[in-house]
């Protein structure tokens, strides 16, 4: 028999958390987030809080004790997601912490790991995924946004598509063609890509829900001739089909998330109110 209670610690854990998001995430941001479109937050509380998580040391908990993460247990780990969850505090967008950084700490050179990982861990920095293109969706190995070496840069040309937030993002990580090959993953790098750089425009893709300018979630974006210095490069150059397959152990989430059961529940009462006429 599987013990699943929590035990003192757990406890003492449990309320630790709880009075903690008293102060953090306090009721006017409860109030403002119910009430806003979605439950979307603007940049700037998206990073406040985010910032907030990272001076606590809880911002990172999928990340090693030794690069800055938290160091939970996986009931700790639990506690603090099921307690973010019941009062609606977000949790840390993805792209950075959970996705594109266990990659840099995998693959990536010690110059890559002092240069990008404190920024993400302190939230000074917003990335995006630039994976999916026009054609190049399911069927990933086909993309085609080219990365021609230039002997010290590569030159970019392509389009991404269903950029989420890409918008908001300093830096974008991307999946591009080095090279064409026979089989198809093996002509694919993983490159860090400065979304300031000349050539860089980003579209906003205007979804049903009709969402106000800047608080789109998806976009287009284009690469014109964008230089990209060769020390961007992640891993060895070809090999950036094994860096995205081992990204993807990161980016999907747990079927059971206390996120996902609010959001569930949230649902549920939508449905009792229409269907008691409310």
């Amino acid at each position: 028999v599987v013990d699943f209670s929590f035990n003192e610690e757990d406890r003492k854990f449990q309320q630790e958390v709880r009075d903690w998001l008293d102060e953090a995430w306090p009721a006017e941001m409860r109030e403002r987030q119910s009430r806003s479109a979605l439950e979307k937050m603007s940049k700037d509380d998206i990073v406040r809080w985010q910032q907030k998580l990272a001076e606590k040391g809880w911002a990172a908990t999928n990340w090693p004790v030794e690069h800055g993460g938290a160091g939970f247990t996986a009931s700790q780990n639990y506690i603090f997601d099921l307690e973010r969850a019941r009062v609606g505090a977000p949790g840390v967008l993805p792209f950075g912490m959970s996705m594109v950084a266990p990659v840099i700490m995998k693959f990536g050179t010690e110059e890559q790991k002092s240069k990008y990982l404190p920024d993400i861990l302190a939230s000074n920095v917003w990335w995006c995924q630039g994976y999916s293109e026009p054609g190049s969706g399911s069927d990933l190995a086909s993309l085609k946004t080219k990365a021609e070496d230039k002997g010290d840069h590569y030159l970019v040309n392509g389009v991404k598509t269903g950029t989420t937030l890409a918008q908001h993002a300093d830096m974008i990580f991307c999946l591009v063609r080095t090279s064409n090959e026979d089989i198809r993953q093996l002509g694919i790098s993983f490159l860090l890509i400065d979304m300031n750089t000349p050539g860089i425009s980003v579209n906003p893709i205007i979804t049903l829900d009709d969402p106000q300018p800047g608080f789109q979630e998806i976009n287009m974006v284009y690469f014109e001739d964008v230089k990209v210095p060769k020390e961007n490069l992640v891993g060895e150059e070809g090999k950036g089909w094994t860096c995205a397959k081992y990204l993807l152990e990161f980016e999907r989430g747990n079927a059971y998330s206390p996120t996902l059961k609010r959001a569930l529940e949230h649902v549920r009462s939508i449905a009792a109110d229409q269907q008691n006429g409310i």
